[in-house]
């Protein structure tokens, strides 16, 4: 060890502290530079300064929005309201929400052929319409012209018709007939004539449905007032107690919903179904 070096003198000072910005609560807005050992916390005034040295700092973007990007927008609102409407159900609800409800639900005990006869009543009604169908004080009846019918029936309303499977590949629902209370895109939802509820897939099956030949309204029905009241002895009858017309209906390209069909173009092509 070297005898000229003193263990006892006294340390040498420490360095300086760093130079660090201060901003007084005398004047907030004008940093001043102080000599400080300790760090303190600013002043809720000293943490969003908004001028220094007479230069303003923005705080927000104050240019106005252009005409093109506000059309834009609107453009793009407009696509995002039709997007919502367009998953809406029938009901105003969104698609789900109705399964959900139970509002299409069908009770069976009210499956009785007896109680949807005033339906399938209506309908006949409906194709005498539709068709224009003569008076049965007309004349023999005549054929129906299959070029005038057809486009009118692809996008008729079948809910009260009276069809009957005639071929399908699931044997199991073969000869199954009744009238039809519900359609969806791909079944027919039948109440037949032992009161039982049928649900026939329209995939594979071909169908036979009737058309009365006749009109069934009174030659001084008026269209602006509802349908007359069947005699009693007529309640109970269907199209198939009067002259009629058996059609075909091919199942496989009628999976549709009724409300789709009414505005559809179909194109006439071969079947070769079945």
């Amino acid at each position: 060890m070297d005898p000229t070096v003193d263990l006892y003198r006294q340390l040498p000072a420490a360095k300086a502290a760093p130079v660090k910005l201060k901003l007084t609560a005398a004047e907030p807005f004008t940093p001043q530079y102080v000599q400080s050992a300790v760090t303190q916390a600013p002043k809720p005034a000293e943490i969003y300064p908004t001028r220094v040295k007479g230069r303003m700092l923005l705080l927000d973007n104050s240019a106005k929005e252009s005409r093109l990007k506000k059309e834009r927008n609107e453009k793009k609102a407009k696509v995002r309201e039709a997007k919502e409407r367009k998953k809406l159900g029938v009901l105003g609800r969104r698609q789900g929400s109705v399964r959900e409800l139970g509002l299409w639900r069908f009770d069976e005990s009210q499956a009785k052929f007896a109680l949807f006869l005033p339906l399938h009543h209506l309908w006949m009604g409906y194709m005498s319409e539709l068709l224009n169908l003569p008076q049965s004080s007309s004349g023999p009846p005549r054929a129906p012209q299959g070029a005038a019918m057809h486009p009118k029936l692809l996008k008729a309303d079948f809910h009260g018709s009276f069809i009957t499977v005639h071929q399908t590949r699931n044997t199991a629902i073969l000869g199954i007939s009744g009238i039809i209370i519900h359609e969806t895109e791909g079944t027919f939802k039948v109440v037949t004539n032992e009161d039982k509820l049928k649900i026939l897939p329209k995939q594979n099956t071909i169908f036979t449905f009737a058309v009365p030949v006749y009109s069934t309204l009174p030659p001084t029905h008026d269209p602006s007032h509802p349908l007359p009241i069947p005699a009693p002895e007529e309640s109970l009858q269907t199209v198939l107690d009067g002259p009629h017309a058996l059609l075909e209906l091919h199942g496989n390209q009628f999976c549709f919903r009724s409300a789709d069909r009414a505005g559809k173009k179909f194109k006439a092509k071969e079947s070769i179904e079945l």
